[in-house]
């Protein structure tokens, strides 16, 4: 048996990054921030997600830097060699296959001018 499930909740660190496409597919392109506590202070982890279709389209009309959302995906890694050392790279990406919108549009608003928030929200998953 094998199990590649990723389920975060965090804030995003940057307004995404969308691409479309001749074809009429759409990607979404996102960081997103996930506290991780310690016994100084809580650092965040920060998380690639990659997110097609239907679902890129709501976080590239909904989500801005500092939203609070939740996702679903799994993981999967991207390798590239490196054109300075000719080395070998890969880096950890989250395919998402659903997004909540976990902020209220007012939450969304203050975080887009560099608030927090928190509150409920709905969600969109990819088919």
């Amino acid at each position: 048996m094998s199990l590649n499930i990723v389920n975060l909740v965090g804030r995003v660190g940057g307004d995404p990054d969308v691409r479309y496409f001749e074809s009429g597919s759409v990607v979404c392109n996102l960081s997103l921030a996930v506290n991780r506590p310690t016994r100084n202070n809580d650092e965040p982890d920060w998380f690639r997600l990659e997110i097609w279709g239907r679902t890129a389209q709501v976080a590239a009309d909904y989500v801005r830097k500092g939203s609070l959302i939740g996702i679903s995906g799994n993981l999967k890694f991207e390798s590239w060699q490196d054109r300075n050392t000719g080395a070998q790279r890969s880096s950890p990406v989250v395919r998402v296959n659903r997004m909540d919108l976990l902020g209220s549009r007012r939450d969304t608003e203050a975080a887009a001018n560099g608030m927090g928030g928190g509150g409920g929200g709905g969600g969109y998953e990819e088919f």
